[in-house]
């Protein structure tokens, strides 16, 4: 896009909304970050602060949203993302997917703005198909403790799909796989984080369960790369962005500690409830709709964020 943009992004002070914010004022467009601060971190913006096209708004989405004049895409990133945020904030998590989602869409319809949903490879739960594709309805307990993240993100996929059936919103759906790079929180309790400050403080890694369970890890630049595709492009229906190159998470903490230099050792602990055994996303429909595929290696994305975590603790220290 070479058109200058007016846009929102919801959650824009997180992880990765705040990567989303920089790519869209680096490519010349006016940004609105709106985000409540439960989860996210001003000091992850607080570089964009003196861009004359960075404006933040500390506003709770599932209150009200109210944007002034134009407003050409919204991008709702506004959510609990990681199992200890959403465990300790159940209730929150439900209201961001519904209320939120609701007004965000709301928005997008009075605008005539493009929206584009944050979802999750949660929707599919512990996957009984594997890889998983987007025709996959996934295995998930609505009652379980993980139920309100995942059955949060189920119901924002279900309104926008209304909104755009019903009210003609243009609107697009990515379901998000595992992503790290630099401005995850440490004691957020996701896989990279947890392994990379236990792994930089010179404690075990805590591994839950044997280590066997997989993953795929998406570094942050190309999936904000991807997601910019999904915004501008003619797909309606949900798109999987993540890395098809899977491992088990015991691979995966090896590959931490050789990216740090620690010796640490790996500790096991019980498997949470319905922790999922697999992820691994089915990116050909990415492939073919938006010609995205990642390409930062794991080496590569590790050592950017061994760089920034190291940088963290100096700061802590």
């Amino acid at each position: 896009m070479t058109e200058s943009l007016r846009a929102l992004v919801t959650g824009g002070a997180g992880f990765i909304g705040s990567h989303l914010c920089e790519r869209l004022l680096a490519d010349g467009h006016e940004v609105i970050c709106m985000d409540n601060l439960l989860t996210g971190d001003l000091a992850n913006i607080e570089h964009l602060m003196p861009e004359a096209k960075f404006t933040f708004v500390h506003q709770d989405v599932t209150d009200y949203i109210h944007v002034a004049g134009r407003l050409d895409c919204i991008l709702h990133f506004a959510s609990p993302a990681s199992p200890i945020d959403y465990l300790e904030l159940p209730i929150q998590t439900l209201k961001v997917g519904s209320l939120g989602t609701h007004k965000a869409l709301g928005l997008a319809r009075a605008k005539n703005s493009r929206f584009l949903l944050a979802s999750t490879s949660e929707v599919y739960g512990d996957p009984l198909v594997h890889p998983q594709t987007e025709d996959y309805w996934g295995n998930v307990n609505p009652v379980g403790p993980r139920g309100v993240y995942d059955e949060a993100k189920r119901f924002a996929e279900a309104m926008t799909m209304a909104y755009q059936r019903f009210h003609g919103v243009r609107a697009r759906i990515v379901r998000i796989f595992n992503t790290y790079g630099p401005r995850m929180r440490l004691d957020d309790g996701r896989v990279l984080p947890s392994f990379m400050g236990q792994a930089l403080k010179g404690e075990a890694l805590t591994i839950f369960g044997d280590g066997s369970q997989t993953r795929s890890f998406c570094y942050v630049d190309d999936l904000v790369e991807g997601l910019l595709r999904l915004l501008f492009s003619e797909e309606e229906m949900p798109v999987n962005l993540g890395n098809p190159n899977e491992m088990t998470i015991k691979q995966f903490g090896e590959a931490v500690l050789k990216a740090t230099g620690s010796s640490s050792q790996f500790i096991e602990k019980p498997l949470p409830e319905d922790d999922p055994k697999v992820r691994r996303p089915d990116i050909s429909k990415a492939k073919r709709v938006l010609d995205w595929e990642p390409k930062v290696d794991l080496e590569d994305g590790l050592a950017r964020t061994t760089r920034y975590f190291k940088g963290k603790l100096s700061q802590q220290a």
